[in-house]
């Protein structure tokens, strides 16, 4: 399975959004040459693919494995592009940091048998809910801070003598 509910975390985001994240493993190979990354169709929710390590796997043969991720663009089209050129003797594993796609997104094995695995996050948004948003900030609230702030004068300038 690529996702694992037990490892997960909760952000909340300035307080109007919430961010989930799971963890996110996929192993490619000539069995299994493509994945496709698709979130629920929930119409709160956005998914998003974050991208952090590719690694050869145990057993990875003397060849070039390529893998490639196909996304949408600004333009609502999809892409193809290369993000890593794998060879067990010079270049078995590449950190590509926090490589961030919106649902849907297809990891692809271009070239190579593999195995390779494709680690990340799995990001979930979703509008919080009023009664989700902390009630903190109400309870510190008090009657004296009601009141209103006089605005400040600016000083009275001395007049010479």
């Amino acid at each position: 399975m690529s996702l694992n509910d037990d490892e997960s975390s909760d952000i909340e985001l300035a307080g109007q959004s919430k961010l989930e994240s799971f963890l996110f493993s996929q192993e490619l190979s000539s069995k299994v040459p493509f994945f496709t990354f698709q979130g629920d169709e929930e119409e709160d929710l956005e998914h998003f693919l974050e991208l952090r390590t590719i690694c050869l796997g145990e057993g990875a043969k003397e060849e070039s494995n390529v893998v490639e991720v196909t996304a949408m663009n600004h333009q609502g089209k999809n892409i193809s592009v290369p993000i890593a050129n794998l060879h067990i003797s010079c270049l078995p594993m590449v950190s590509v940091g926090e490589f961030e796609l919106k649902a849907p997104v297809t990891i692809r094995l271009k070239s190579g048998t593999g195995p390779v695995t494709v680690n990340g996050l799995h990001l979930i948004a979703s509008r919080a809910e009023e009664s989700d948003l902390s009630d903190d900030d109400e309870d510190d609230f008090d009657e004296e801070d009601s009141e209103e702030i006089s605005p400040i004068k600016p000083a009275k300038k001395k007049l010479k003598q």
